[in-house]
């Protein structure tokens, strides 16, 4: 017997699914803006760092409505590690191992990547026992 998830559950997915299109919105922009005068793997880093703090604010504020802290914010890089490595692998192999050219590589590369950063930016954004954050909100 399969359970439906819970509507805050089905909220959070679909928040963090548009959160995720923004920043991948983001992110390929910049990654595009950098190409210009970076070499492709720079230009990647660069951008993916400066979309995950984006990501950080639109996923505390919207995603799951909880104020942001300097805690999460310093462990929300960990919830994207797994992102990072598999999207620059998956970069890398496209472009220097397929020949697929760099162009549209990092949006095939982050397909793999989304539902595990969904279950651990969770994890790190939420309280565990599901009352109000420990420490006071980013001022």
């Amino acid at each position: 017997m399969r359970l439906a998830p819970s509507r805050p559950m089905t909220r959070q997915i679909l928040t963090f699914a548009v959160v995720g299109v923004v920043n991948t919105a983001t992110y390929y922009g910049l990654y595009l803006l950098f190409l210009l005068r970076l070499p492709y793997l720079a230009a990647h880093i660069l951008a993916f760092a400066l979309s995950m703090v984006g990501s950080f604010f639109l996923n505390a504020r919207f995603t799951y409505r909880t104020p942001p802290t300097w805690r999460k914010f310093l462990l929300f890089p960990l919830t994207n590690a797994t992102n990072f490595l598999v999207t620059t692998v998956g970069v890398y192999v496209i472009v220097d191992v397929l020949h697929a050219g760099n162009t549209f590589a990092p949006l095939l590369a982050s397909a793999a990547a989304i539902p595990v950063t969904f279950v651990v930016s969770r994890t790190i954004m939420l309280p565990r026992d599901g009352g109000a954050p420990v420490q006071p909100p980013m001022r």
